[in-house]
C-alpha cells in the first residue's frame, strides 16, 4: 500500500488538523490542499487555522495550480476529497484526479433530504454516485446515519466506512477541574443560529423548573438577543450568556458541565460532542446529530427525536436525576473517548486503506466499543 495521502479541502480545518498529522507519525506523507485558510464565518465563531506539523500545506488558486498539483502526485498517492458533489476548485480536482486514474477518496456528512427538496436530493446523489462511482475508491461517511444513506443511492456497501471528525488527543488531567458548585450544570456550544434549535434546548428546560440546574450558553448569532429574550420568559435567572469564546478555551468550560446538550435539527458531526466526551462530560443530541453513534456507544446521555421537546425534556430529567457526574465517572468516560480522539483516528483510516487493498478485515469504528457506565 502506497503511503502518500492527499486532502482536498475548503479551508484548513481545526477538526482535520490533529488527525492529519497523527497520519505523519503513522508513516504516511500527508498533503494538505486548501481553497483558502479560513472563512469569514469561521473566524467569528474563533476559529484559527491550525497548525499540522509534517504535513505538506497547498493552496488551490485556480484551475491550473490544482492541475499541476495531481500532475506531481505519486502513481500510488491516495486522495480524499471533501464531498461528491464537487464544490468549487474541488471539482477540478476530482475530475482530474479520475483522468489520471489516482485512488479517490470522498469524505461526505450527511445529507439533509427533509421535505420536497430532500426527495430532489437523493435523485441527484444517485446519479453523482452513478456517474462517479468508478473512480471512487470508496466512501468515509461521516455521520451515524450518513453509511447506509450512502448506500441507499446505489454505492458499493463494502467501498463505504462510517467515519468521523478526530480530533486533538487530550491529557485529560490538564483539563478536569473539581468545581465548588454542586448545581447541575447543563451547557450548549455553538452558533446561535435556527439550526441549532436552542430554543427547544429552553422551552424543554422551562417544563423543569421545579429541579435545581443552570444552563450555560457559549456561543454568539444572530438569534441571540432573541434566545435571550425567551430565556427571560422561561428560565429567569437560570442562564449565563457566555458569549463567542476561542476553541482553545471551550473545552475548560465544557469540562465544568454536567451535560451538553446539542438539539440540532442537522449537523453532519458536530465536533463538540466528541469534545464534551473527551473530557468526559455527557452528551444529550438529537437524532440527526452526526455524532449521536457515539454518544449512544458511550452509554452516557442520551439521544432524542429531532424537533421533539418532550423527548428532549424526558432526557434532560433523566440527567437531573443521575446528578452531578462524579470525577470517577469523568474520568472512566474521557477514557473511553480516546476513540474519537486523533490518534485512534489515523489508525483506522490505516486499516481501510489495508482493506481497501485486499489487506485485512473490514474494520470496525474505533467507537463502537460501548462503554459501559451506570446513571452517568
Amino acid at each position: 500500500m502506497g503511503k502518500e495521502i492527499w486532502f482536498w479541502q475548503g479551508i484548513i480545518s481545526p477538526h482535520m488538523a490533529s488527525f492529519v498529522s497523527a497520519l505523519v507519525k503513522l508513516g504516511f506523507d500527508v498533503t494538505y490542499v486548501a481553497e483558502q485558510e479560513m472563512t469569514s464565518d469561521r473566524v467569528s465563531l474563533g476559529w484559527v487555522a491550525p497548525e499540522m506539523p509534517g504535513v505538506r500545506l497547498c493552496f488551490m488558486k485556480n484551475k491550473q495550480s490544482v492541475i499541476s498539483l495531481i500532475r506531481n502526485a505519486s502513481p500510488h498517492s491516495v486522495h480524499i476529497c471533501d464531498g461528491i458533489r464537487g464544490n468549487g476548485l474541488i471539482a477540478v480536482a476530482q475530475q482530474a484526479l479520475a483522468r489520471r486514474g489516482l485512488m479517490q477518496w470522498v469524505l461526505m456528512e450527511t445529507v439533509n433530504d427533509q421535505g420536497y427538496i430532500g426527495k430532489i436530493k437523493r435523485l441527484e446523489y444517485r446519479r453523482l454516485f452513478f456517474l462517479k462511482g468508478r473512480s471512487l475508491a470508496g466512501v468515509l461517511a461521516t455521520g451515524h446515519k450518513t453509511r447506509d444513506w450512502v448506500i441507499a443511492r446505489g454505492f458499493h456497501a463494502s467501498k463505504v466506512f462510517s467515519f468521523a471528525y478526530f480530533l486533538p488527543d487530550i491529557t485529560i488531567t490538564e483539563v478536569v477541574r473539581q468545581r465548588n458548585s454542586g448545581t447541575f450544570r447543563f451547557i450548549f456550544v455553538g452558533r446561535l443560529i435556527p439550526l441549532k434549535r436552542i430554543d427547544l434546548l429552553i422551552r424543554a428546560l422551562q417544563g423543569l423548573v421545579d429541579r435545581e440546574f443552570e444552563l450555560l450558553i457559549v456561543g454568539s448569532g444572530p438569534q441571540e438577543q432573541k434566545l435571550q429574550k425567551l430565556a427571560e420568559q422561561c428560565l429567569p435567572g437560570r442562564v449565563t450568556w457566555m458569549g463567542g469564546k476561542p476553541l482553545s478555551e471551550v473545552l475548560a468550560i465544557v469540562a465544568q458541565a454536567d451535560c451538553l446538550v446539542l438539539p440540532s435539527y442537522n449537523d453532519g458531526w458536530g465536533a463538540v460532542i466528541s469534545e464534551a466526551l473527551m473530557v468526559g462530560t455527557p452528551v444529550v443530541c438529537s437524532d440527526t446529530c452526526g455524532a449521536a453513534c457515539a454518544v449512544k456507544a458511550s452509554g452516557s446521555g442520551g439521544i432524542f427525536p429531532v424537533d421533539n421537546v418532550a423527548g428532549l425534556r424526558g432526557m434532560l430529567a433523566e440527567q437531573l436525576d443521575a446528578a452531578p457526574i462524579s470525577m470517577d465517572r469523568r474520568l472512566q468516560l474521557a477514557k473511553w473517548a480516546t476513540a474519537l480522539g486523533a490518534e485512534a483516528g489515523a489508525k483506522y483510516l490505516d486499516k481501510i486503506l489495508q482493506h481497501a487493498m485486499g489487506e485485512g478485515d473490514y474494520p470496525e469504528p474505533p467507537w463502537n466499543t460501548k462503554m459501559l457506565l451506570h446513571n452517568c
